[in-house]
């Protein structure tokens, strides 16, 4: 059996329910597949450490374990993980065949470890950086999406200056740069989106608008590319009223709906398989398969649609999603161990990023004039 890491945790919104997709992803591997799998716990300040594949959520409530061993992310043909020693300076590399990415949100899901990993010359599953750079922006994936021929909402970028976007409140307000339903509120006008803007730290790196609509409920399907493009079945989160909501509040999908079950997104509301008519179904597949095709998912991958029983949206690509989407491989049926080593599977046998410097062959160099002359 291989040895293996699994990368959780992160400085982001969505640190704890990655610490808990990675905490069951790392159990899977040890317990179902027999692999030596390696914690490695990427703290809320943005150090690394290793810590034992079977410790429980409760043991990060307060951060880093008391057990956790330091570790350093070091670039180049030498680099990898390695364990800090104060003889050496540090320790040798952790060998792993590849490392299993539990990252939501944030430089976890951005592409910016994808391409620390690339650079450490270390293979791992999901998104590569330019996938996941595209995921996480809303509106280059809107572009993305039009330009393809799908449906979507109308998404316009939100900034203090914006007092037009062509379409009538009330809005949604979303984070440009984000992997969740952390920071999305419903306003009424755009003065209250402004406001939003200038005061919500969630917004701090950019904002977009969507016209809200009532009548839209959330319908979501995962995607694997490995060892084929495959869809799963069709769910239908079930939204909650806010508590202390008033009667006639906009309700959307929100953080809680997701998450706050204790498991990640296995406990959360749903109905699934989706009871949607077979034109509905077939026309979000196909449209979930191009998706797939124009992000270039690596992985596994959630797409998620918004939809009245006859309208069909494409909303947004989660490329790394909660839980790793396992629970939605139902039809076809997929065990979770069975995900895993596909994932595992795909990194060694298709990595991320092939670094290449053909073609620098130094003839422009050689017939350079001097670094003077061209300054002059």
């Amino acid at each position: 059996m291989a040895e293996v890491g699994v990368i959780f945790g992160g400085p982001s919104p969505e640190h704890d329910v990655s610490v808990l997709t990675g905490l069951q992803a790392a159990r899977e591997l040890a317990s179902s597949l027999g692999h030596t799998v390696h914690g490695l716990y990427w703290s809320k300040a943005g150090d690394w450490f290793e810590v034992a594949s079977t410790l429980e959520a409760s043991d990060f409530t307060d951060g880093t374990p008391p057990s956790a061993q330091p570790l350093r992310l070091v670039v180049g043909t030498a680099g990898g993980f390695t364990g800090e020693s104060k003889r050496l300076g540090r320790g040798r590399p952790l060998e792993l065949s590849a490392v299993v990415i539990c990252c939501h949100g944030g430089p976890g899901e951005d592409g910016s470890l994808q391409g620390a990993l690339d650079l450490a010359g270390i293979r791992y599953t999901g998104p590569t950086a330019a996938g996941a750079a595209l995921g996480m922006d809303k509106l280059a994936f809107q572009g993305a999406v039009t330009a393809a021929g799908l449906p979507a909402l109308s998404r316009r970028l939100l900034t203090p200056d914006t007092t037009d976007v062509g379409f009538p409140g009330p809005y949604i307000v979303k984070p440009r740069f984000g992997g969740s339903s952390i920071g999305i509120e419903v306003v009424h006008d755009l003065d209250a989106a402004r406001l939003l803007l200038a005061n919500s730290v969630h917004l701090a790196n950019g904002a977009i608008l969507e016209p809200y609509r009532s009548d839209f409920y959330d319908l979501q399907v995962a995607v694997r590319s490995w060892p084929k493009l495959e869809v799963s079945a069709i769910e239908r989160p079930l939204r909650t009223k806010r508590a202390g909501g008033a009667a006639g509040e906009p309700e959307i999908l929100g953080y809680a709906d997701k998450y706050v079950g204790g498991e990640g997104m296995v406990s959360a509301p749903r109905e699934l398989p989706a009871l949607l008519t077979g034109e509905l179904q077939d026309q979000l597949e196909k449209a979930a398969v191009t998706v797939a095709e124009i992000s270039g998912v690596r992985g596994v991958a959630r797409v998620d649609f918004l939809s009245d029983g006859g309208e069909l949206m494409v909303n947004e690509i989660n490329t790394i999603p909660g839980s790793l989407a396992r629970y939605l491989w139902v039809d076809p049926v997929v065990p979770f161990a069975a995900l895993l080593q596909d994932l595992l599977d795909e990194a060694e046998s298709r990595p991320a990023q092939r670094l290449s410097s053909a073609g620098a062959d130094g003839s422009v160099l050689k017939g350079a004039s001097s670094i003077a002359a061209k300054l002059a």
